[in-house]
């Protein structure tokens, strides 16, 4: 392959693959990969090389995903079956249903259920090898630029990156299209001509159709430029990222976030270590407008106020010092203060409680700090009203309810929800947070037990 053929493929050949897989899987060729083949030029190229490197990898094979979205994609995955058959490479079929509906991209959906089926389908001790080479990368730069992202956006696509339990690998980001091309015309291997590669409605297609071939008559180093720039800014993205790590660190207060402490750092830091935060508790992140809420008004809101940012199924909520992340608050509960319940504890152990507000169990134990034989067998629930008071520790004062939760820095969301146990008219328990003395266990108590109130998803930290 290093004979007259392959100097005229412009730079690729197998050779030149091996030296890529090699300075970005150091353990090559002892290690099993598994291409994604679409049997496009691109991975036709990747699959191509590959089967015919020196030192062919542990394991290789390949999996070819039908979306169904064309008439010939059946023709298409045959086409890829004969290739890997001539290759010698294993190859898979995998059908995938693409969801489509109203305001979603056609694009972003097939994308989707094209890497959960690779995903699916990855060995113990595989890595994923997709085909991605300079001219994409190029393509990813711009359309995030255009889309108006940060740092992260611009260092596009990264060599390697975290898949699942694995990693993907894109050995071709330092080859142009044109040398792929050539590769494989010179080898003489078939191609999978996909026309919805020509629809200019896709923004990708326009871009690579209509945009970029003007740019290269100006700029014909353009793709080589902006790969560098996208190495660059993965650097810079990962500085940023050390350093977000650290100011989250230094104010975390449990799974939550110290105001004070954010308030310290300049406005940029606060918004890198949010943009982190919310990332690493598995959220999408927020747009500018909503980052800069949080930055604004909720970090400079004053004590006692409660002010929160919703967006995307994820929320941010200040309550005094402290900034947790969660879902969106439910709607609120209808009536939920004015609802009462008779509970029988002598039918159910259990009391679900109104949407919103979890279940309360009571459930025996040796040691619980609850005495059952003082409680009764009928208690009412009840939610706040104000003015609750008891006696959480032997032989204390009364206290009102409400400076328990201040103190305790229940979040208010929570307090609308928590479920008050009354025995008679006298509340003996404020959900599992306290009991009253009166139905606390003694040294000769009989019957113990806990009282635990499951909280409705939303309420979780």
């Amino acid at each position: 392959m290093s004979g007259p053929r392959g100097r005229r493929t412009g730079g690729y050949s197998p050779e030149r693959l091996a030296e890529s897989l090699h300075a970005l899987l150091p353990a090559h060729p002892a290690i099993k990969l598994c291409v994604a083949f679409s049997g496009g030029v691109d991975s036709t190229a990747l699959l191509g090389a590959l089967a015919r490197v020196r030192e062919r990898p542990a394991g290789l094979r390949a999996v070819h995903v039908d979306h169904g979205l064309h008439p010939d994609s059946g023709q298409w995955s045959r086409q890829c079956r004969a290739l890997a058959r001539r290759l010698g490479v294993p190859l898979k079929v995998v059908r995938v249903e693409v969801p489509q509906g109203p305001g979603t991209s056609l694009e972003e959906a097939a994308r989707g259920a094209r890497y959960r089926a690779l995903g699916a389908e990855l060995k113990r001790g595989e890595m994923l090898l997709t085909a991605h080479n300079q001219d994409d990368q190029l393509e990813t730069v711009l359309l995030q630029l255009f889309r108006g992202c940060g740092l992260a956006g611009l260092a596009a696509m990264a060599p390697v990156a975290p898949f699942g339990t694995t990693a993907l690998v894109r050995p071709l980001l330092g080859f142009p299209r044109a040398q792929l091309a050539a590769w494989v015309e010179s080898q003489g291997l078939p191609v999978v001509e996909d026309a919805s590669n020509l629809d200019e409605r896709f923004d990708r297609n326009y871009l690579r159709r209509q945009v970029l071939p003007a740019v290269r008559a100006r700029w014909s180093g353009v793709a080589a430029a902006v790969a560098r720039t996208a190495r660059h800014a993965a650097e810079g993205q990962q500085l940023l990222e050390a350093l977000a790590r650290a100011d989250v660190e230094r104010a975390s207060d449990g799974a939550a976030l110290s105001v004070k402490a954010l308030r310290a750092l300049p406005p940029p830091r606060q918004r890198n270590a949010l943009r982190f935060w919310i990332a690493a508790r598995g959220g999408p992140l927020p747009d500018a407008r909503r980052l800069e809420q949080i930055v604004g008004p909720v970090l400079g809101a004053r004590p006692d106020a409660h002010p929160e940012v919703a967006w995307a199924g994820t929320r941010v909520v200040r309550h005094a010092d402290r900034l947790s992340i969660g879902a969106p608050a439910a709607p609120a509960l209808r009536g939920a203060p004015d609802a009462e319940l008779l509970w029988d504890l002598r039918e159910s152990s259990r009391c679900e409680l109104p949407a919103g507000c979890g279940v309360l169990e009571v459930r025996r134990e040796a040691h619980g700090p609850l005495d059952l034989d003082a409680l009764g067998a009928l208690v009412t629930v009840r939610w706040r009203r104000g003015g609750e008071r008891l006696r959480p520790r032997p032989g204390g004062s009364r206290r009102a309810l409400k400076s328990l939760l201040q103190e305790a820095r229940v979040p208010p969301l929570e307090r609308t929800r928590l479920p008050l146990l009354f025995r008679d008219e006298r509340l003996v328990a404020a959900a599992d947070l306290w009991l009253d003395e009166s139905v606390r266990a003694h040294r000769g108590a009989r019957r113990r037990a806990r009282l635990i109130w499951k909280k409705a998803p939303h309420l979780e930290p």
